[in-house]
């Protein structure tokens, strides 16, 4: 029933307010088609994300945002489409009274034009020869349309719809207009004052928000000036939607109106100028109630969740803060870890990487006390045996002062050396990345080596394997060097204590998940109170050897690298037969390492 192939129909489901949008949309839309590559990339990118486990925190923060844009779009979709669906409405409303009133119209305020009306002044103007014939079709003595039938009628059904109506005759013209059917009493009225700025800008907004591509509703005095009313003579029925001067919306429809295939004119109704504009801004005016009640929700949830992820972060800023500005002070990071979720994650990371700073600066400092001391001695000598060489009397005290200067600056080469890798030792370890390393071949070249070479003591080693093959390869992530730092150490340090002629060990096997490298001696052991001393930095037992001849860093640096490497160090003592107390005797030193296996 309605013409819906004209540009300002919108009579359609979609709303007619954005219709601009609308057309904007559609034409970029040649445009869009060339980033649809990489818009299926980021769609792709999105699912892969989307799918990832994601933590309470990141469900909250989308929910919560995703809920707030929810309730903006479905209270605008609701806003559009009720005005879409109100303009169809009346649109269908004025059609339905159209017809009936056009069919009463038809039907009992019509003239028979198929009678012949006889004038009788026309009578005494005929000259010989002349005929009456029928009146021209819409000669002023023969109306299609009787004014005076037409008014009761056309006032007793329009008056409750609060419509407009017009009537046109065949031509166009004007026959009866609704506002022109009661009596308005004149009075002298003062001439209207101009509108206010404020009028002038409400008006415009209003306009921009309901024009759109609507057509600008202005008054014609013929009626086929007005496309509806056009189509409407043709026999055809239409409805316009148009927008007058002050941004209100207004909606027509014609009719024709006809008898026996015959048409007479046509009807037009029309809405008042505030009529549909009234019942939107009413719904708007609800809109923005509910607005109002779901930016307080939004608000109070925005707060909430302010306070769960705003206030630990700031909490655990100070806190950095106050650790990067007191270092010597230890400061307690704010324990989160209770939530599972990233403020959690982000508290333990952060009380972690607090504590290693802390126990990484006490570590230097203590090394550092540990390196001054152990300098001081050797330098204290030195000095002392410089300051006594001028005063030597004879070549013999004058020969053993240089020894002891000898002996010292052996000392401190050796210090400084131990010392030096000892300190780059972290720095080496956090730079290089790991990589699997075959313990097996890792053994058996630093067994053959410490045969070969023997550094002046006759200890042989021997390297057993107890794998689930002849070929495991009894791999671990690491640094092969540095663990081939280690295994020396240890095969010097057992050597260093064993008898000439005898073997020292070495046993490589798997203990469930781990890797175990065991080191043995025959030598006279390890003193109960020193077996964790041993690791400790610049200790050093030897009582078979002069002083100053060991720096006491090589079991500490091993314990340092087992430790980087995820593993375990530790010494004990083997038992021997038992002795002529019952007791057992000590047999010998050992020394396992456990390093993870892959």
């Amino acid at each position: 029933m309605l013409d819906r192939t004209q540009p300002d129909a919108g009579l359609n489901a979609s709303d007619v307010s954005s219709s601009v949008v609308l057309d904007a949309a559609e034409a970029e839309a040649p445009r869009l088609k060339g980033w649809q590559r990489p818009l299926g990339w980021l769609s792709r990118a999105g699912q892969f994300l989307f799918t990832l486990s994601f933590s309470s925190l990141t469900r909250r923060i989308v929910s919560l945002n995703i809920a707030g844009l929810l309730a903006l779009v479905a209270s605008i979709l609701y806003l559009s489409q009720f005005r879409a669906g109100l303009i169809d409405a009346r649109a269908q409303s004025l059609l339905v009274q159209a017809e009936i009133i056009a069919g009463a119209i038809a039907a009992s305020a019509t003239v028979q034009t198929n009678t012949i009306t006889i004038d009788p002044d026309r009578l005494l103007d005929l000259k010989p020869g002349e005929t009456i014939g029928a009146p021209d079709e819409y000669s002023p003595l023969d109306f299609p349309i009787n004014p005076e039938r037409v008014a009761p009628v056309l006032r007793t059904l329009i008056s409750p719809t609060k419509t407009r109506a017009r009537i046109y005759d065949p031509n166009g013209g004007l026959i009866l207009d609704s506002r022109n059917l009661e009596n308005v009493l004149r009075f002298d009225l003062p001439a209207p004052s101009k509108p206010g700025i404020v009028e002038r800008v409400l008006t415009a907004v209003r306009t921009w928000i309901n024009r759109g591509d609507l057509p600008l509703y202005r008054e014609y005095e013929s009626g086929s000036s007005y496309e509806e009313v056009s189509d409407a003579l043709k026999g055809q029925k239409r409805s316009m939607v148009r927008v007058n001067s002050r941004g209100e919306v207004i909606v027509s429809v014609a009719v024709p109106v006809q008898r026996s295939r015959t048409i007479h004119g046509a009807l037009m109704l029309s809405t008042q100028g505030d009529d549909i504009d009234q019942m939107v801004t009413a719904e708007r005016l609800a809109i923005l109630k509910v607005g109002g009640v779901a930016s307080a929700v939004m608000m109070l949830l925005s707060l909430l969740l302010a306070s769960t992820i705003a206030g630990p972060v700031r909490r655990l800023a100070d806190s950095a803060e106050r650790v990067r500005r007191r270092i010597k002070t230890r400061v307690e990071i704010p324990d989160f870890t209770r939530r599972r979720d990233e403020i959690g994650h982000l508290s333990g990371a952060l009380r972690d990487m607090t504590d290693a700073l802390y126990n990484r600066i006490e570590a230097i400092e203590m090394f550092a006390a540990d390196v001054a001391h152990e300098l001081k001695n050797p330098l204290t000598s030195l000095r002392s045996a410089v300051e006594t060489l001028p005063l030597a009397r004879n070549e013999n005290s004058r020969t053993r002062l240089l020894g002891v200067i000898e002996h010292d600056v052996k000392r401190l080469d050796r210090l400084i050396s131990d010392i030096s890798d000892a300190s780059r030792l972290d720095a080496e370890l956090q730079r290089q990345d790991m990589a699997p390393v075959d313990v097996r071949r890792l053994l058996a070249t630093l067994t053959s080596v410490a045969n070969e070479t023997k550094l002046g003591h006759d200890v042989g080693v021997e390297a057993r394997f107890e794998g689930r093959s002849a070929n495991d390869t009894f791999s671990v992530p690491g640094h092969d060097s540095r663990l081939g730092q280690v295994i020396t150490n240890l095969l010097s340090n057992a050597q260093s204590f064993s008898e000439p002629g005898s073997k020292v060990r070495i046993y490589c096997r798997r203990v469930r998940s781990e890797i175990e490298i065991v080191v043995d001696d025959d030598g006279p052991g390890i003193r109960a109170d020193a077996l964790e001393r041993v690791f400790e930095r610049f200790y050093t037992d030897r009582p078979h050897q002069g002083f100053g001849q060991n720096s006491g860093l090589g079991l500490s640096i091993s314990k340092q690298i087992i430790e980087a490497h995820g593993g375990r160090i530790w010494a004990e003592n083997r038992a021997g037969p038992a002795g002529p107390d019952g007791e057992p005797t000590v047999a010998g030193a050992r020394f396992v390492v456990r390093l993870p296996s892959l």
